[in-house]
């Protein structure tokens, strides 16, 4: 089952709300955040949760279409591994949000916001995602370049919910997959 990695660097909100477009991309998929001091995500079991007690059978696949968000807890990604096998293994698609803080490896998907000047260079890679803020810059070469998205758009993905179906910012996300 395919399995994608997200790390955002440059901008607390999108690293937010990018697993979520990329999900919401794929139709059904789970999104776990690795990061212990990641945003509070909704939903009810966590990453730690599920390690603690260990998941349950309907925990391990998807019940419905959709998006669900499995929020940190507090667990280090090295406590987890054998939970995130099982989960990586019984979902369709799975994305990983990574911590901002670390390097992410280079089969990570990388999100960089586009902006003028040099203060956040975007290295060239083969899963590089650029948001476009608004600016007429030149867009480096072989990305996946999403549009600005709508206020309902973000507010829908951070409070739990799909955007309307066919929102250009999600379906800008769909050849993400298809390099998977």
């Amino acid at each position: 089952m395919p399995a994608l990695s997200i790390w955002s660097r440059e901008d607390g909100i999108l690293g937010a709300v990018a697993p979520l477009g990329l999900a919401a991309a794929a139709g059904t998929a789970l999104v776990v955040d690795l990061d212990r001091n990641g945003p509070a995500y909704p939903g009810s079991t966590s990453l730690a949760d599920l390690v603690s007690r260990g998941p349950t059978r309907t925990e391990l696949r998807p019940t419905r279409r959709g998006v669900c968000i499995v929020p940190n807890g507090g667990i280090a990604l090295a406590d987890a591994a054998d939970v995130l096998d099982a989960l990586v293994a019984g979902w369709p698609r799975v994305v990983l949000r990574l911590p901002p803080a670390s390097l992410p490896p280079s089969s990570a998907v990388q999100v960089h916001v586009l902006v003028p000047g040099a203060l956040f260079p975007i290295p060239l890679g083969h899963r590089l995602v650029v948001q476009a803020a608004g600016w007429r810059l030149q867009k480096p070469p072989g990305c996946v370049v999403l549009p600005p998205p709508r206020r309902n758009t973000v507010g829908a993905l951070l409070t739990g919910t799909l955007p309307p179906p066919g929102d250009r910012w999600v379906r800008a996300w769909r050849p993400v997959w298809g390099a998977a």
